[in-house]
C-alpha cells in the first residue's frame, strides 16, 4: 500500500508513531501537506487525514482540497463526513436525533445574543479545534459579548455551560478504527485552569476503561454515520445529573493519543488495511 498522511507544518507525535510503524509492516507511507500544491494525490492507494491542525482559518480551502484529492485516491475519512464535521453544527443534527449533548444555544449572524441562565458559560465558535477563541466566564454579558464578536465575522458562536463535575472526572474519549473500539484515554478539561485559559491539548490524558453507559452512548453517536469510518473519537463528558453526553464526535483530524496505548497503531493499520481490501473485493 501507497498511503499519503495527511498533514501540516508542524508537530504530531501521532503522526511520528504512524510512519515508524508503517515502515515496520511494509505499508509505503509518507507524510504529505495536505496545502502542498506539488503533491500528487493520484499517486496514493489512500490519503489518510490526520493532522490537518492548521485548516481552521481556511476551512473553505480544505474543503476544496478534500473534494479535489477524493476525486483521485480513496480519502479517509470521506470528504463528505470531513465537511459535515468540520463544523460542530453538526451537533444540533445529532441532538435532534436524540443523541444526549451538552446543552448548547446557538448564535448565529443577525441573531442577538439571548443566553440561558449559567453559574459559568463557554462560548467557542462552531468551526475551531484545539479550544481556539474559546472564552470561560462567569459574566454573562461577557459571555454573550463574545458570541456576538463571532457571529459579527460571519462565524456561529456556541454556548454551553462550563461543567465543573470535568475537572473531577474530566472528558472520556473513546477511539473506534474501522468501527471497532480500539482504547480509551481520560483527558483533563482543557478549561480547567482559573483564568479560563485552555490547557495545552492532550496534557495529563491516561488510558481508561469506559463505562458500559460510556460506549453504548458512543456507538449510538457512530450508528448515525452512513460512511464507512477508518477512525472516530468520540468525546463524552458527564452531565450533573451523572448520564453521559457528547460534547465532540472527531471525524477529521483528532489525536489518537497512540503512543500510550498498547497495541493501537496495529490496530488503525488493520483497519486501513481492511477498507482498502473492501475496496478491491
Amino acid at each position: 500500500m501507497k498511503i499519503a498522511y495527511v498533514t501540516y507544518d508542524g508537530p504530531d507525535d501521532d503522526r511520528d508513531v504512524m510512519l515508524a510503524h508503517w515502515r515496520e509492516s511494509g505499508v509505503d507511507g509518507t507524510a504529505v501537506r495536505w496545502d502542498d500544491p506539488g503533491a500528487a494525490w493520484d499517486a496514493f492507494d489512500a490519503a489518510v487525514v490526520r493532522s490537518t491542525w492548521d485548516y481552521v482559518e481556511r476551512r473553505g480551502e480544505f474543503l476544496a482540497w478534500a473534494r479535489r484529492a477524493s476525486a483521485v485516491t480513496r480519502l479517509l475519512n470521506p470528504a463528505s463526513v470531513i465537511e459535515r464535521n468540520t463544523d460542530k453544527t453538526y451537533l444540533r443534527d445529532l441532538a435532534a436525533v436524540g443523541v444526549p449533548t451538552v446543552p448548547t444555544s446557538w448564535v448565529g449572524p443577525g441573531y442577538e445574543p439571548r443566553l440561558p441562565s449559567f453559574e459559568e458559560y463557554v462560548v467557542k465558535p462552531a468551526v475551531s479545534a484545539g479550544a481556539r477563541d474559546t472564552v470561560r466566564t462567569s459574566v454573562a454579558s461577557e459571555a454573550a459579548r463574545h458570541a456576538g464578536r463571532i457571529a459579527a465575522k460571519g462565524g456561529t458562536a456556541m454556548v454551553q455551560p462550563y461543567l465543573r463535575m470535568v475537572e473531577e472526572e474530566g472528558e472520556l474519549s473513546l477511539l473506534y478504527f474501522g468501527g471497532r473500539f480500539s482504547h480509551a484515554v481520560r483527558r483533563p478539561a482543557m478549561l480547567a485552569r482559573d483564568d479560563g485559559r485552555p490547557r495545552a491539548n492532550h496534557v495529563g490524558a491516561e488510558l481508561r476503561a469506559p463505562a458500559p453507559d460510556q460506549v453504548a452512548l458512543a456507538e449510538k453517536v457512530l450508528g448515525e454515520i452512513a460512511e464507512p469510518l477508518l477512525y472516530a473519537r468520540v468525546d463524552l463528558v458527564r452531565l450533573p445529573d451523572g448520564t453521559p453526553a457528547l460534547i465532540e464526535l472527531e471525524l477529521t483530524e483528532p489525536y489518537l493519543y497512540l503512543s500510550g496505548a498498547p497495541g493501537a497503531v496495529g490496530r488503525f493499520t488493520d483497519a486501513l488495511r481492511e477498507i482498502l481490501r473492501d475496496d478491491d473485493a
